[in-house]
């Protein structure tokens, strides 16, 4: 069982990446806790939250199409390596001017704009790269729970350390943390040994090659109700991310250790979805698993926002990281069974758009909404909306998706037999 559950480590190129990007991701986690409470102990404005959270995305709505024609064009790797090397000097830039003490909250909105500019094209180039990192493609769906897995696994470690760091001696240390997490990465990528890429001569300009991709993915039968339902989610249930500091001080009564822990629970949560997908051995299914974490989210959503108590809030937010992982990873999953090798990169930013992109919507949503009806009410409305996208999910699209995973079983069936 063990083994079946890591079993694309035996791809060196990715248990290059796996360890690299392990060690990035606990930084990537100590600078996303460190940054709202910065921005939070500054102000105490919930609507600066959001609007903070608006600034780090939103290029990644705007842009991430663009990043998926180029990584279906370009050299993968090397573009990869240079958002790496990008990503540090932002966070560098944070924890010089944190702890130097002059830090602003025109700082802050500048450089996370920097980093959603970076991101924008990171996440979506990376997603699509993960295939080049594994000889045998049945080991795929394995790699991108394992993926999944280490992401919310730093998620585990790295708002529990930056809470205490916080703490300890300020968010700078957490930024300049970050920065250095990055050498990991950049390492790994440099190491790797990768056969060449065939890549299908050009045809047309960019925006030519974006209007193919979205007609693909609006009139393929499984990748539309997907991205859909996924966009849904990023827009009314994630960014209860954004409140999370005023869970912590306002509800709970706690600090940044607070803020740390509650961060930490959604990852233990996120860390039992994904060992789960690990050990998943075929596609079948994926449909249904995607709609049931949707509703398993968002109903924990609904009770996270009626607790006041911390404990309960923990246990509560363990179902909370499991249904929004296991919803995302398999979205993720599914898209790239599905998906033609030739659309890979522009599919994958179609799913960073759906996943990263509309979170600035949601976080401008989630902070004026909660300066309204308050936070709790903020994100019981957003975890009522997931339970009923979910049901529409169900209700109009799963059948056409299995329909879809089904003929693609078959069709490998068919050609391994040949």
């Amino acid at each position: 069982m063990v083994t079946a559950a890591v079993r694309s480590l035996r791809h060196r190129n990715f248990r290059l990446f796996f360890i690299g990007q392990g060690i990035s991701l606990i930084g990537t986690w100590m600078q996303g806790v460190a940054l709202p409470w910065l921005v939070y102990d500054i102000t105490g404005s919930v609507v600066l939250l959001g609007v903070v959270g608006f600034s780090g995305q939103i290029l990644t709505f705007l842009l991430a199409p663009v990043a998926g024609v180029l990584a279906d064009r370009w050299n993968r790797r090397r573009l990869v390596m240079w958002a790496q090397v990008l990503a540090l000097l932002q966070a560098l830039a944070l924890a010089i001017l944190t702890m130097g003490g002059w830090i602003e909250v025109w700082h802050i909105i500048a450089l996370s704009l920097a980093g959603g500019l970076i991101r924008a094209f990171e996440i979506p180039i990376r997603q699509s790269f993960v295939i080049e990192m594994i000889e045998d493609r049945s080991d795929l769906p394995n790699a991108i729970a394992l993926n999944s897995f280490l992401v919310n696994s730093s998620r585990l470690v790295g708002p529990s350390l930056a809470g205490v760091i916080i703490g300890l001696t300020g968010e700078g240390w957490c930024f300049l943390l970050n920065a250095i997490s990055y050498v990991a990465v950049i390492a790994a990528l440099a190491a790797m040994r990768l056969a060449p890429r065939r890549i299908e001569p050009v045809r047309g300009n960019i925006l030519a090659g974006l209007a193919e991709g979205l007609r693909y993915a609006w009139r393929h039968p499984a990748i539309r109700p997907v991205l859909a339902l996924l966009a849904l989610v990023s827009l009314m249930g994630v960014p209860y991310q954004t409140l999370m500091p005023v869970f912590a001080r306002e509800v709970l009564g706690g600090g940044p250790e607070t803020m740390g822990f509650l961060m930490a629970a959604v990852g233990v949560g996120a860390i039992i979805g994904a060992l789960s997908l690990a050990l998943r051995q075929e596609a079948r299914g994926m449909g249904r698993i995607i709609m049931a974490a949707a509703v398993v989210f968002g109903a924990a959503l609904v009770a996270f926002a009626m607790s006041a108590s911390f404990w309960l809030s923990m246990i509560i937010l363990v179902f909370v990281g499991g249904g929004m992982m296991m919803q995302m990873a398999t979205s993720n999953t599914l898209l790239q069974t599905v998906v033609d090798e030739d659309k890979r990169g522009r599919v994958m930013s179609f799913y960073t758009m759906a996943f990263m992109g509309m979170g600035p919507f949601g976080s401008l949503l989630a902070g004026a909404l909660a300066g309204l009806v308050g936070a709790p009410w903020t994100v019981a409305i957003g975890g009522m909306a997931c339970i009923a996208g979910a049901a529409a999910f169900g209700l109009i699209a799963l059948r056409p998706v299995e329909a879809t995973l089904a003929r693609g079983r078959a069709a490998a069936e068919v050609k391994g037999d040949r």
